[in-house]
């Protein structure tokens, strides 16, 4: 049987860029603002988790703020070039 439109529409609209800021948000809340955790899920390294949350402008939590903070603010005075 013939798949109908509005499912072949639907599946469309279903697909989800990871990395939009958006999205990248709410993961980071999922992963209780921990950018060890979220790197694990998005399956990278902590680094490349800091550039794509300094990228969107996503602030960190108090904890990763201890972490990683110098190396994320030298990310956003510093924008990288990463994966282009």
């Amino acid at each position: 049987m013939p798949r109908r439109e509005c499912d072949r529409q639907r599946d469309r609209e279903s697909v989800v860029d990871p990395t939009d800021g958006r999205v990248l948000e709410r993961n980071y809340d999922y992963a209780q603002k921990n950018v060890r955790l979220l790197s694990m899920w998005y399956d990278c390294e902590p680094e490349r988790m800091l550039e794509l949350l300094a990228e969107h402008d996503i602030e960190l939590s108090r904890n990763d703020k201890r972490q990683f903070g110098a190396y994320y603010r030298t990310l956003k005075q510093y924008p990288s070039s990463y994966g282009e």
